[in-house]
């Protein structure tokens, strides 16, 4: 054999080497290719199943906040509506602001009675925060 041939086989070696390489590289590569699709896929439908949930969650928070606010609409029309709550309300406003029974009488137009008994519970509240603040300390 001459040079020229044994140059020749080991060309067509090599050749037939580097393709048989570039044969399973490519094969590998289209299974990661394949492995990747697959995480993708699972990946999104993951975020499908999430976005769907969070928008079901906000619409019902928001039926929730329109519901809130009727209500409180609803009560503020009750308290309107009675005069004797805007009094016990202005009433329990002022004692919080150190008025006493007298004031209370005057400003509010309650009986003395009531009068009385609110500044007795108001005292009775302040008592009990006042122990509950002290033995959180």
């Amino acid at each position: 054999m001459s040079h020229i041939t044994l140059l020749l086989l080991i060309c067509l070696l090599l050749a037939l080497t580097t393709v048989g390489a570039c044969a399973l590289l490519y094969r590998r590569m289209k299974q990661y290719e394949r492995r990747q699709q697959a995480l993708v896929n699972v990946l999104r439908n993951e975020i499908r199943s999430m976005t769907s949930g969070s928008i079901g969650m906000g619409r019902r928070m928001v039926e929730i906040e329109q519901k809130l606010n009727i209500t409180a609409e609803k009560q503020q029309e009750l308290e309107n509506r009675d005069p004797g709550v805007l009094a016990y309300n202005q009433a329990t406003r002022l004692m919080e602001m150190g008025a006493d029974v007298d004031d209370l009488v005057k400003s509010c137009g309650i009986g003395r009675p009531e009068a009385e008994l609110m500044a007795l519970l108001h005292r009775e509240l302040q008592a009990t925060e006042a122990l509950g603040h002290s033995s959180k300390s």
